[in-house]
């Protein structure tokens, strides 16, 4: 059976949900209608995300920055490897190139030069005539000491007839006297006659002396003018020449050079002149090279033959004459060539090396003290101003600051430590290590870079 609502009779009441959703469905016609922009949710917010945004970046800023803060606060050192290697020490000296036994030929006599037969560079030979001199003066004089010899002899034979003629003169008058039984002759006569051969025999004996003295003047002026002839007292070269024909030579007023001559320029001696401070370390038998400004790219090797035990001063500087032998085959090097040479005293194989400017390091407390309060304290203790600490470090630059060094620094995990060493040798920018705890592969620290300014 069916059952109709009356017409007249009130409708039916809406459920929540229902009014609800014709409220929201209302509201959202209605701002449709009126065309307005919807309402977003409060994490779909751009300024909400540029905020964050913003902060994240200054954050990142400021971590940023004190990481700089505290990588340039920290101490940034130069280091080096140690490797084992070949040690040098050398000393230098100067000198000049001389021949190693170079004669200077003069004149023992007084004259005028014929002839000049060797000039300069000639190869001579020993006993070959260099220089004549005019002999005129020195024949004569041998013709009269001839003559003075002739008459010594003629007064020696002389003098011999004499003494005969007294020898007889008195054994005559002794077997007079011997057959009159010393009635006759008189013993004066006896007297007179004995007298008369001992002046006799003293004439003879005089005679005869200058018999030898009349050789000797012959003998001296024969030698004179053999001298007139200059020779040659040994194979050589002729290095020099001071004479010329006609020249005038005196002997007697000073010592004439007239030829400078070399025995051998195949070998060859290079006199230098050692500091007092280095002939310690020199001693015979050492190799040296030396260089010639004439070859400048060429060393030649040489070896000391000998070091002097007499000094040199000069202008208050102490040196040791020192001699080196040299091979000149080549004939390359000339006598008085400036030579600057490089004696090798020292010589260490395969030996751990460490520079010098590692022995003479000492690390900056400077920068440790810049660093420390950034790592610790932040942005706001690196602000805070604080004095500034003091170095400690020690320059050093000379050889005996770093022979007495007994430690180097060494970099571990980016610290510097100290390293316990024994130096040996040096050359003056390398030094041997001949005992420690250092060992091949090592970093030395040889010096620390400053920290930049802000």
């Amino acid at each position: 059976m069916s059952t109709s609502t009356p017409s007249g009779a009130a409708a039916p009441m809406p459920t929540p949900a229902a009014a609800a959703g014709s409220q929201t469905g209302g509201k959202a016609d209605l701002a449709q209608l009126l065309d307005e922009p919807s309402v977003r949710a409060w994490y779909l917010r751009p300024a909400l995300w540029g905020t964050a945004l913003l902060l994240l970046l200054v954050g990142a800023g400021g971590w940023y920055w004190q990481a700089r803060q505290v990588a340039s606060a920290a101490p940034s050192y130069i280091t080096q490897t140690v490797a084992p290697g070949d040690l040098t020490v050398t000393v230098s000296a100067s000198g000049t190139t001389t021949p190693t036994r170079a004669i200077s030929i003069g004149s023992e006599l007084s004259g005028t030069v014929l002839k000049v037969h060797a000039d300069i560079n000639d190869k001579i030979r020993k006993g070959q005539v260099l220089v004549e001199l005019d002999p005129a003066k020195l024949n004569d004089q041998i013709l009269r000491s001839r003559a003075t010899l002739a008459s010594a002899n003629a007064k020696v034979v002389q003098t011999v007839a004499t003494t005969k003629e007294a020898t007889a003169t008195l054994e005559r008058f002794e077997d007079v006297a011997r057959l009159s039984g010393g009635k006759v002759p008189a013993k004066s006569e006896l007297d007179t006659a004995r007298a008369t051969l001992d002046r006799a025999r003293a004439d003879e004996a005089s005679a005869r002396a200058a018999v030898n003295d009349a050789q000797a003047a012959l003998s001296t002026d024969e030698i004179n003018l053999s001298k007139s002839s200059i020779r040659a007292p040994s194979d050589g070269v002729v290095l020099t020449r001071n004479v010329d024909p006609g020249n005038a030579v005196a002997a007697s007023l000073q010592a004439v050079t007239l030829f400078t001559i070399a025995e051998d320029l195949a070998q060859l001696r290079v006199v230098v002149y050692v500091d007092e401070a280095d002939v310690g370390s020199v001693a015979v038998g050492q190799s040296a090279t030396f260089t010639v400004s004439a070859y400048p790219s060429r060393n030649y090797p040489a070896r000391i033959t000998r070091v002097a035990f007499g000094s040199n001063i000069t202008d208050n500087v102490v040196t040791y004459m020192t001699d080196l032998s040299v091979d000149n085959r080549d004939l390359s090097l000339r006598p008085g060539m400036t030579a600057v040479a490089t004696i090798i005293t020292t010589q260490r194989r395969n030996v751990l090396l460490v520079p010098n400017s590692a022995l003479r390091f000492v690390p900056s407390d400077a920068a440790a003290a810049a660093a420390k309060p950034a790592a610790s304290g932040g942005i706001v203790a690196s602000l805070t101003p604080r004095m500034p600490a003091r170095a400690r470090r020690t320059a050093g630059g000379s050889d005996a600051a770093t022979a007495q060094a007994r430690q180097v620094w060494v970099l571990r995990d980016g610290a510097a430590v100290p390293v316990a060493v024994t130096p040996g040798v040096t050359d003056g920018r390398m030094t041997e290590i001949t005992g420690g705890d250092l060992r091949a592969g090592m970093l030395v620290i040889t010096d620390q870079k400053a920290a930049p300014k802000p």
